[in-house]
């Protein structure tokens, strides 16, 4: 029996998934491999490790695999490309197709079919392909400049409101904590006070701010509700503008929509509100309640990729 690899390589974590010609079998998942974001060697140790324990858990050698397909943030562009399938093939003895991030989600979402994809994990964009086959995007721009609605922009911008918010019941001088969400956040980064949270937040190299999002996710403080919710707007607002160019108003059917990535699979409040924001811009929408997931497309990318060569 063929086995396939499909491989979503992130900003936080990896998703390696071993399939057979119909099924995904089973699922491993290891560290960060965005060879933009973590680098080379943790991309490299990410990857080898994903591949490695899902093999075990399928009860397989790695040689059994016929083929791979891995998808990752700027993993396309030819010379990351390069390296990450070296890295791959020092494990892997067949061939590795490299997408990006957006064509595995995409292909999980739709096949090839047309609709607009919204991806919220450490960074967020939003990807279309309109019923030409013609594709669009919107956001991506990083977490230094863009990026809204993403675990990054959640934890920072949760940070900066419980700083603002201390303003009116913390005392400096003695450290004292009057939050429940700013002693989280503290103790997700291993501080005491908001002052060593703050010192934390300005240092350099800029901290991983994402790691916050667990925390804010799973609050029920009215600051984290208000993040949440505006990531919710925020992620609709992008969203709208990949089908306004996608699905012009002269196209009278309906718009497949579909939500991918930690945010929305951890936050029903940033679900519920990029529903009800996007269904109130575009009433064409068909949104997808069900978060989809990368790995499934990077499966079948492998399959037909082996279809198409045999």
């Amino acid at each position: 029996m063929p086995y396939y690899l499909g491989i979503d390589g992130g900003g936080t974590k990896t998703t390696c998934a071993v399939g057979d010609e119909a099924n995904r079998l089973v699922t491993a998942t290891a560290g960060p491999s965005n060879i933009v974001r973590v680098g080379a060697a943790q991309t490299r140790e990410s990857l080898q490790k994903a591949v490695r324990q899902a093999c075990a858990a399928a009860g397989i050698a790695p040689s059994e695999i016929v083929r791979t397909c891995i998808g990752g943030s700027g993993a396309a562009r030819s010379e990351l490309a390069t390296a990450v399938r070296g890295f791959l093939a020092e494990v892997l003895s067949t061939p590795i197709d490299v997408v990006g991030d957006m064509a595995i989600a995409l292909e999980a979402a739709f096949g090839e079919g047309p609709g607009v994809i919204v991806i919220a994990g450490t960074g967020s964009i939003a990807y279309g392909r309109d019923r030409q086959g013609n594709t669009a995007r919107a956001g991506g721009w990083g977490f230094a400049i863009g990026d809204e609605g993403s675990a990054h922009w959640i934890g920072r911008g949760t940070l900066a409101a419980v700083l603002r918010d201390s303003d009116q019941t913390y005392r400096r001088a003695e450290g004292t904590l009057h939050s429940e969400l700013g002693a989280s956040l503290c103790k997700a980064w291993g501080v005491a006070t908001l002052t060593e949270l703050a010192r934390a937040a300005n240092s350099i190299p800029p901290p991983d701010f994402a790691s916050l999002f667990p925390v804010v996710a799973a609050s029920k403080d009215e600051l984290a509700l208000q993040v949440l919710s505006a990531a919710g707007m925020e992620l609709a607002q992008t969203a709208n503008v990949v089908v306004k160019r996608s699905f012009p108003k002269d196209d009278a059917g309906p718009v497949p929509v579909a939500m991918i990535g930690s945010v929305f699979r951890h936050s029903g409040t940033v679900r519920e509100v990029f529903y009800n924001e996007l269904r109130a811009f575009e009433s064409r929408a068909e949104i997808e309640k069900e978060v989809v997931e990368p790995v499934d497309g990077a499966l079948r990318m492998a399959r037909k990729a082996r279809s198409l060569n045999r």
